[in-house]
């Protein structure tokens, strides 16, 4: 599925006079994830799941091309744990 497929399944479900209306509210709840994740706050969806970010240390790797040791430098990244529903959903 896409954002363009969301965009469509919100106009329906909400039952959306606009497809710029559905555009809007689904840009909104991405908005909403993501600044919340830039602040290091965790996103709890019951049912769904939960956005948060964790740090990830630095480390050495090699370049695949040449197999050069490199430093990895330590990053945030975004991870994603399921809920039960969701869990459930999917089965």
């Amino acid at each position: 599925m896409t954002k363009e497929n969301l965009v469509e399944a919100a106009l329906k479900a909400a039952k959306l006079a606009t497809k710029k209306q559905a555009q809007a509210a689904v840009d909104a709840v991405f908005a909403g994830i993501t600044k919340s994740l830039a602040r290091g706050e965790e996103v709890s969806i019951a049912g769904f799941g939960i956005f948060r970010t964790a740090k990830v240390a630095a480390r050495s790797g090699r370049n695949p091309k040449t197999g050069e040791k490199i430093r990895i430098s330590a990053s945030v990244k975004p991870k994603f744990k399921a809920g039960k529903a969701l869990k459930e959903a999917v089965k």
